[in-house]
């Protein structure tokens, strides 16, 4: 008797672990748009809706990269360069400008599979600069460029070339301004090639002004993005994109193109994507301690997460959050901050998007 019970249980067990194998997604994709004080007052029904829109829609044209079988690279460079493209988020278009009146993007990918990374940082002529890191891992023989030399390396690869007027947006001037005035600095003169003010004004109606009419407050989050993904062929990927921070000065760089701090990708353990106060994430290696404990230690993706952002960051004083996914399909995502964009999707399993910290 007590035979047959053991084998019925054995077979119990085997028939749950197989379950639990099957229910192994081909395929992951995480995105977030920022991390910062992010409240339900501070957002008008058209602002939330507008921000979960944008979620929705990254996480989806990168599911379906993914989805047709695409690469783990090729679903973030993807999904990215969407919000690079959206004025609602730190990054491209809609980048914060610096003391000197400029928008100095970063932004690094990395493969799991062959650690190979790319980064640049402080470019300002590039459309896309997720396509320049990437180019950076792929086409050339460094893991990161700057400046200038990132700018003249984007033409030799026939990247995207815009005028810096392109990423201009009005209330991204207007929090450098306050910035500046808060600080006892003096304004620098409105950048070249942008609209003037009796020009916007005018242009309400279109584009700029309905931008204008959706933001939350900016002074109070950070809109840094970023995307991890997992493909069918076991390889995860991450990469993230960022102005930085507003009125920044100095030429000073965040976690963002750092790697093992903002961004860091591994299939011995997991991928990830930050957004914060970089300063914090660079002194903790976020990225690469939370891959850490999931290799080394064996801790869940989630819990992980929580244990470098919950507690080991929120020690230091910093605060912002990451989204994470493993090559077993585990996703997460952790922030000590009251609000982050964010959406995760994967084969088999629903959209889920969130803002708040009460979503689910």
């Amino acid at each position: 008797m007590r035979s047959k019970v053991l084998g019925a249980v054995l077979a119990a067990v085997m028939v749950t672990m197989a379950g639990q194998a099957a229910a192994k997604p081909k395929w992951a994709i995480v995105v977030h748009g920022g991390a910062g004080v992010i409240e339900r007052q501070d957002l008008s029904p058209e602002q939330d809706k507008a921000y979960r829109d944008a979620m929705a829609k990254v996480a989806g044209v990168g599911g379906e990269v993914l989805k047709n079988g695409g690469s783990a690279i090729d679903a973030i460079e993807a999904s990215i360069k969407i919000l690079e493209d959206d004025p609602l988020f730190n990054a491209g278009r809609g980048a914060v400008f610096t003391a000197e009146g400029r928008n100095e993007l970063d932004s690094w990918i990395m493969d799991g599979k062959t650690l190979k990374a790319g980064a640049v940082a402080g470019v300002t002529r590039t459309r896309h600069p997720i396509s320049l890191a990437r180019a950076v891992m792929e086409k050339s023989p460094h893991v990161m460029l700057m400046g200038e030399g990132a700018e003249r390396f984007s033409a030799s690869q026939k990247l995207d070339q815009v005028d810096p007027a392109y990423f201009f947006t009005e209330r991204r001037w207007e929090a450098l301004e306050k910035a500046l005035k808060s600080q006892g600095l003096p304004v620098p003169p409105r950048p070249k090639g942008a609209p003037s003010v009796p020009e916007l004004r005018s242009s309400l109606q279109h584009d700029e002004g309905q931008e204008r009419g959706l933001l939350a407050q900016i002074d109070k989050k950070y809109g840094t993005v970023g995307v991890v993904a997992l493909d069918s062929a076991g390889n995860v990927a991450a990469g993230t994109s960022t102005g930085g921070t507003t009125a920044k000065r100095w030429g000073r760089v965040g976690d963002s193109p750092i790697i093992g701090a903002g961004t860091y990708a591994s299939n011995a353990s997991c991928a990830v994507s930050a957004t914060g106060t970089g300063e914090y994430f660079i002194r903790l290696t976020v990225a690469r301690e939370i891959c850490a404990l999931v290799q080394y230690k064996g801790l869940s993706l989630q819990a992980a997460a929580d244990e470098v952002i919950q507690k080991q960051l929120t020690a230091m004083g910093g605060d912002g959050g990451v989204i994470a996914v493993a090559p077993d399909g585990q996703m997460a995502w952790s922030f000590n901050t009251s609000g982050m964009y964010r959406a995760r999707m994967a084969d088999g399993q629903p959209l889920s998007v969130g803002i708040y910290k009460d979503d689910p």
